[in-house]
């Protein structure tokens, strides 16, 4: 029903804010991660939002992007995961993390979300995984580092496990692996790639 809501920021609490649209003000439900993100006060923003519509209510879900939107979609699609639930996972890892989380088969990460255990982080990795792609998720974590200071040592890590999976190893096993062992933002593709066969010898 609203695919975005623009309007002047009237009052930000813990994970929602409230915009005022012509006089209107709409309470928007957001991820926890993106509430240092939101302007102060007065400013204007755009926010990407879901409507969830209940028997008792209609309960609005807001995100800085339209990936960040359609990676709370893709959650919704698993059965148990409802908008609480999904909401609590983007609150815990960033669309980005989480994409990684379920192509490593990560569950340890998934569940620190509040409210997700073990068998729910499992059968999410189950059914989403097949609907995800390496090379996406790394052009997409690349292009939303782009402007970061660390964007150097991500392309690195992002590098390192283009060219473990070149080598014939999956992508599953190459993303563990890079995101298990010990690694500094100096650090270039091939040093760690290197720290990445030697753990894989073992």
């Amino acid at each position: 029903m609203y695919a975005f809501i623009k309007g002047t920021v009237d009052e930000i609490g813990d994970n929602y804010v409230v915009l005022d649209c012509n006089d209107v003000g709409y309470e928007i439900f957001v991820p926890t991660t993106v509430i240092h993100l939101i302007p102060s006060r007065g400013s204007q923003i755009k926010l990407y939002t879901y409507l969830n519509v209940r028997e008792d209510a209609m309960i609005l879900y807001g995100f800085l992007s339209k990936d960040d939107k359609n990676i709370f979609k893709m959650l919704l699609q698993v059965s148990g995961i409802g908008p609480k639930g999904a909401l609590a996972i983007l609150s815990a890892l960033t669309p980005d993390d989480l994409r990684f989380a379920i192509l490593a088969g990560d569950d340890k990460a998934i569940c620190k979300a509040q409210g997700i255990g073990k068998k729910m982080a499992q059968k999410l990795i189950i059914e989403l995984k097949d609907k995800l792609d390496l090379n996406e998720a790394l052009e997409l974590s690349s292009k939303h580092q782009q402007d970061q200071p660390m964007s150097a040592y991500t392309d690195a890590k992002n590098d390192a496990i283009s060219a473990l999976v070149a080598l014939g190893y999956s992508s599953t096993e190459s993303m563990r692996v890079v995101t298990s062992i010990e690694t500094t933002e100096d650090m270039d593709a091939e040093q760690i790639i290197k720290l990445a066969l030697k753990k894989l010898a073992f």
